[in-house]
C-alpha cells in the first residue's frame, strides 16, 4: 500500500465484514451499522491519496470506532422523540439510574480527549489488551495505560463528595 493511493475496493472486500461487525457492536442497530460501515469506506475513499495504512485492520477498526462514536454523540445532541424517551424509561433498571450513569460518563469523558473514550471502550467494553488498544489507537502501551489511569483518577475525584 505504500505505492500511492490505497486500494479502497480491496480493503472494503477484505475488511468490510470486520468494519460492519464493529459498527453493529457499537450502534446496536442494523441500519445504522450499515450506514456507518459505508461511511468508513467513503472517508477512506475521499482521503485515499493522503493515507497510508501499514496495518489496515487496526486502521479501519479505529476509523469505524470513531465514526460510530461520532454518530452516538450526534444522536444525543438531537432533540429526543417521545419514542426515545419511552424506550429510555422502559429500559432503565431503576428510575433515573440510566440517566445518572449517562450524566456521570458525560462528565468523566468531557474532561478528557475523545481518544481516551475510545481507549476505555476498546479495553473495558471490547476486552482488548493494552497492547491491542495501543495498536488500534496508535499510542504506546504506556500511553494507553496513562490515559486509563487518568480516567480512573477523574472518576475517583467525581465520586468523592
Amino acid at each position: 500500500m505504500g505505492n500511492g493511493a490505497l486500494d479502497v475496493e480491496a480493503l472494503s472486500q477484505r475488511y468490510g465484514p470486520m468494519v460492519l461487525r464493529r459498527c453493529r457492536q457499537l450502534l446496536r442497530d442494523e441500519d445504522a451499522a450499515m450506514d456507518a460501515s459505508q461511511d468508513v469506506f467513503v472517508r477512506l475513499l475521499e482521503r485515499r491519496e493522503r493515507l497510508e495504512a501499514r496495518y489496515p485492520s487496526s486502521f479501519l477498526y479505529r476509523i469505524a470506532t470513531n465514526v460510530c462514536l461520532n454518530r452516538i454523540r450526534d444522536q444525543k445532541r438531537r432533540p429526543t422523540t417521545d419514542d426515545d424517551v419511552l424506550l429510555t424509561i422502559a429500559s432503565a433498571e431503576t428510575p433515573g439510574a440510566r440517566e445518572e450513569a449517562m450524566v456521570m460518563l458525560d462528565r468523566l469523558f468531557g474532561r478528557h480527549p475523545v481518544s481516551s473514550r475510545t481507549i476505555a471502550l476498546l479495553h473495558h467494553l471490547d476486552g482488548l489488551t493494552l497492547e491491542q488498544v495501543a495498536e488500534v489507537v496508535g499510542l504506546s502501551v504506556s500511553g494507553v495505560r496513562k490515559r486509563l489511569r487518568g480516567l480512573r483518577l477523574t472518576l475517583k475525584e467525581m465520586e468523592t463528595p
